[in-house]
């Protein structure tokens, strides 16, 4: 497991966090001999709780009740059909989690079911502003 490190580095320039920079040499000084790749980059924001009540409560529910399945078949059919990651080395394909998208990324895929339910099976599913959930 790869650890993450915060800092915040303010406008005047001042890096915030200091523990991480400890951290930081801790780890470093813990790793064996080699050459190693050092990654900076800013978080992205995971999905919000409101987005997960929303997908669950409206979408899912939703397409659930009008096809039978259970929300937890649903939620893995759909991952497998609109966030499939293709299998390298030979190996297969595997759906991709919804929980590590971010706000956008998991906003995008809301749409891409919304729209593909109204074009594919004319089942209308109402926008989170539309509904209360």
């Amino acid at each position: 497991m790869v650890p993450k490190f915060r800092i915040h580095k303010k406008p005047s320039g001042e890096i915030k966090y200091i523990p991480a920079k400890e951290k930081l040499a801790k780890y470093l000084q813990s790793l064996s001999p080699g050459i190693y790749e050092l990654t900076i980059k800013k978080p992205k924001k995971q999905r919000s709780s409101e987005q997960n009540r929303y997908y669950w409560g409206v979408v899912v529910k939703i397409l659930s009740e009008e096809w039978g399945w259970l929300p937890e078949d649903l939620h893995d059919a759909l991952k497998w059909h609109f966030l499939r990651v293709p299998g390298e080395n030979g190996l297969p394909d595997r759906a991709g989690s919804t929980a590590s998208l971010s706000t956008v990324e998991f906003e995008d895929y809301l749409e891409k079911v919304r729209v593909w339910a109204i074009q594919e099976y004319e089942i209308y599913i109402p926008a989170p502003n539309e509904v209360d959930f």
